[in-house]
């Protein structure tokens, strides 16, 4: 008999992704991360019901503290993975001079160069202050629904060519084409009962993978958990304006 529900592939991705305690997996396969990549968005929604638990405690203390609150969280649950992808490719970029071959050393690389400490920088800026104006409009549900969104995009971004052995190669073993159908039918009417500037997530997330084609021809798992980064960010910030051109038109 096939098994319908393998519980490893759930555990997995929340392993791979975040901090959370979960059962050890004793007999683990290759092909299980590949397959994991159908439950990203679910982990995405656990982080974002985190994070919209503790906005919602401290934002009635002050909004700047609820937003701090939230990076540390977001940060700390993640153990910075996203935010290492993130670095090294701007690093990469940094030195790369449109060489694919340099691109790749530096991001074999484990010292951390001036290009990806100041993406770190502003990257960090940007989610803070986002934060802190996503929190004062009270706009609760985007909180819950943009972790998930940006995580959705790896089953578009691992389509492309892997450029080297690794993550990236790993995850496109998985054809994650009904999966992500799923997960964006789903984001896609909560977002619009919920937080309709979200509604232009999809167009994020293809944006990025367009960029990462035609910058650098594939995908490493470094672009992608970079990938993350920059739709998590993008996605606050369209989020906040939406808002607030809604409220001034209002």
């Amino acid at each position: 008999m096939t098994q319908f529900f393998d519980w490893r592939e759930p555990i997995l991705a929340v392993q791979f992704l975040t901090r959370i305690p979960t059962p050890q997996i004793h007999d683990f396969e290759p092909s299980l991360l590949a397959k994991s990549v159908g439950w990203f968005p679910a982990v995405g929604a656990i982080i974002g019901t985190l994070l919209f638990g503790i906005a919602i405690l401290s934002a009635k203390l002050d909004p700047w503290l609820a937003a701090i609150l939230c990076l540390l969280l977001w940060t700390w649950i993640t153990g910075g993975l996203h935010l290492d992808g993130l670095a090294d490719m701007s690093d990469g970029l940094g030195a790369a001079h449109r060489d694919p071959a340099r691109f790749l050393a530096v991001l074999k690389d484990p010292h951390l160069g001036s290009f990806g400490v100041l993406s770190l920088i502003i990257q960090c800026l940007l989610k803070l202050v986002l934060l802190m104006l996503l929190i004062r409009q009270q706009q609760w549900a985007a909180l819950l629904l943009i972790p998930a969104w940006a995580r959705s995009g790896v089953f578009i971004w691992q389509t492309l060519p892997a450029l080297a052995p690794g993550m990236a190669e790993q995850f496109a073993w998985k054809n994650s084409s009904k999966v992500a159908i799923f997960w964006w039918s789903v984001l896609f009417a909560t977002s619009a009962w919920f937080s309709p500037a979200l509604l232009a997530a999809p167009l994020v997330l293809l944006a990025y993978r367009q960029w990462l084609k035609a910058k650098l021809g594939g995908v490493t798992g470094d672009c992608l958990g970079a990938g993350i980064e920059v739709s998590e960010s993008a996605l606050l910030l369209i989020t906040v304006l939406g808002t607030g051109i809604i409220g001034a038109i209002s």
